[in-house]
């Protein structure tokens, strides 16, 4: 029997971390995030910064993979998703868990009994959370947001051939904004 994984796919400030771990502690699941960069740096030997900061751009073209390659691969881009599909793929082999962002949503669409959710929200919402959770910078809440999300977009595209955000590639989209993040929690937990 396949276990169950819920995979969170979010916009940038929608509270997709927050709701993603809620469930799992709601539901006695692990939940995966930070661990698998953890998991990733330890494996390829780069830093953790690094590769949190790889996984949200998609490889920029001949010279990038010209000037940086590793083992073979083209990119370090392509190096270390390799490395998060093989890894994502064993968690999901060992145990029902939630596993927030990483593209798990397509890498385990046809290896898990997944529950594929996308969290979204208005501009207003994200930018005021942005500002509780992470606090104020030189650049705009709607800066780090467009950035954040156009990065997160180009990076999925790139590694799925998908479009991220849209309805039909999940099972169920939730306004965070408009649901608020515990409503979204017990949607999701009802769902599981």
């Amino acid at each position: 029997m396949k276990n169950r994984v819920i995979t969170i796919s979010r916009e940038f400030g929608s509270g997709g971390r927050t709701i993603g771990k809620a469930v799992a502690t709601e539901l006695g699941i692990p939940c995966y995030d930070n661990d698998i960069l953890q998991e990733i740096a330890a494996e390829s030997g780069f830093d953790k910064d690094y590769i949190k900061e790889a996984g949200e751009y998609a490889p920029s073209g001949f010279l990038s993979a010209a000037f940086h390659s590793h083992n073979g691969y083209t990119s370090n881009s392509d190096y270390l998703w390799k490395l998060q599909y093989q890894l994502i793929t064993e968690i999901a082999k060992k145990e029902s868990c939630v596993i927030v962002g990483r593209c798990a949503d397509y890498i385990l669409q046809d290896q898990a009994d997944c529950l594929k959710v996308f969290i979204h929200a208005d501009l207003q919402f994200r930018s005021q959370r942005i500002l509780n959770v992470y606090g104020e910078t030189d650049e705009s809440p709607q800066q780090r947001i467009k950035e954040k999300d156009k990065r997160r977009a180009a990076y999925h595209r790139f590694y799925t051939d998908m479009k991220w955000g849209h309805a039909q590639n999940y099972d169920i989209t939730l306004n965070s904004g408009t649901l608020g993040i515990d409503k979204c929690v017990e949607i999701i937990k009802m769902l599981y």
